[in-house]
């Protein structure tokens, strides 16, 4: 990991990590703004965003990088979400042991479903993830030890330090922009391993990293336990910012929103799906206090961004931004050369 992040700083930053870079920088900026002019209200609002954009880092290291569409997502982001809130109303409100026991169940779960549903292709695995999600949501809607279809109350707010909880907006903002920058960090990583690379490869060609002697499912089933993880972390974070959670969660809206997200901020650039996010919940937000028909904007704007810029708001931004640097690049490096 550090000898990555030698070398990381030692090469000029891509295009994409420079938008990357600014993503964090405006929120940490948005962050001092509502601080100081006490909006409560949007700094919930964007840390939900962001827990949702925890999401759709999921759905793009199954979709972007590997090339599994996972119609049922919210499966685990639900399941961590109802852990989180299980644990926090009759065992710790420490944060930590929170997030640990939500990961490690959350990729056990993932483990499981992943041994059924990575035995498909296409279609098959994404109506098969659709499926898991629909069964455990029914159950979950059935179970009155639950709360079912009312889901659970009054889950209390977990304590990250001594005197700092979820409770408090700008402190659980920042933990959560933390949170979301590690992980952000670590797929960047591991993109960038030898084991990154294979799930790119499979994207683009399964049959033929087999035929290299690779053993593809064991790969697909990895990333399905990881992606699992990632989202039943991030759904964690979800009964510390509202207090409750519902089946509603493992919905297939939850799951449709994430890929949304994903496709409109840009897929496989892992940060498009922060953008994607932050974006699409603002406009649910603001949309939504005019009209209840909020979601017939979303998918106006999901149709414009699917055939004017089919690869995602990052992905038509990171060419721009390239073209505009290499003028300067070469300037300076004959500047060198003549120096």
């Amino acid at each position: 990991m550090a000898d990555f992040f030698k070398s990381w700083s030692a090469r000029p930053m891509s295009s994409v990590q420079w938008l990357a870079a600014l993503f964090f920088v405006m929120c940490c900026l948005f962050a001092v703004i509502a601080t100081i002019s006490g909006d409560v209200f949007f700094l919930r609002l964007a840390t939900e965003a962001l827990i949702f954009g925890g999401l759709a880092l999921s759905v793009d290291l199954l979709l972007g990088i590997t090339g599994l569409l996972p119609l049922g997502q919210a499966l685990f982001f639900g399941f961590g979400a109802y852990a989180s809130a299980l644990i926090l109303k009759h065992w710790t409100t420490s944060i930590w042991i929170v997030l640990l026991i939500s990961l490690l169940s959350s990729a056990i779960v993932g483990l499981i479903a992943g041994l059924i549903a990575i035995r498909s292709r296409g279609v098959y695995f994404a109506l098969i993830s659709f499926g898991l999600a629909q069964v455990v949501s029914k159950v979950l809607f059935n179970t009155v030890e639950l709360g079912a279809s009312d889901g659970m109350i009054g889950v209390p707010n977990a304590t990250i330090a001594p005197g700092l909880t979820s409770g408090q907006p700008a402190v659980f903002f920042l933990f959560t922009l933390f949170f979301i920058l590690l992980l952000y960090l670590l797929l960047n990583y591991l993109l960038n391993t030898p084991y990154g690379r294979q799930l790119v490869a499979i994207k683009t060609n399964e049959n033929r990293v087999a035929f290299l002697g690779f053993n593809t499912w064991r790969y697909k089933l990895s990333a399905f336990a990881l992606a699992a993880a990632i989202a039943g972390t991030s759904g964690a974070l979800y009964p510390m910012l509202r207090g409750f959670v519902s089946p509603e969660l493992m919905f297939f809206q939850v799951s449709g929103n994430a890929i949304i997200n994903v496709i409109v901020g840009g897929t496989g650039t892992l940060i498009g799906p922060l953008y994607g996010s932050a974006l699409l919940t603002g406009i649910r937000s603001v949309v939504g206090s005019f009209t209840p028909h909020h979601q017939l904007v979303i998918g106006i704007l999901f149709m414009i961004v699917v055939i004017l810029f089919p690869r995602g708001i990052i992905g038509y931004l990171a060419p721009m931004m390239d073209s505009w640097r290499q003028p300067r690049r070469r300037a300076r490096s004959s500047e060198a050369h003549d120096g």
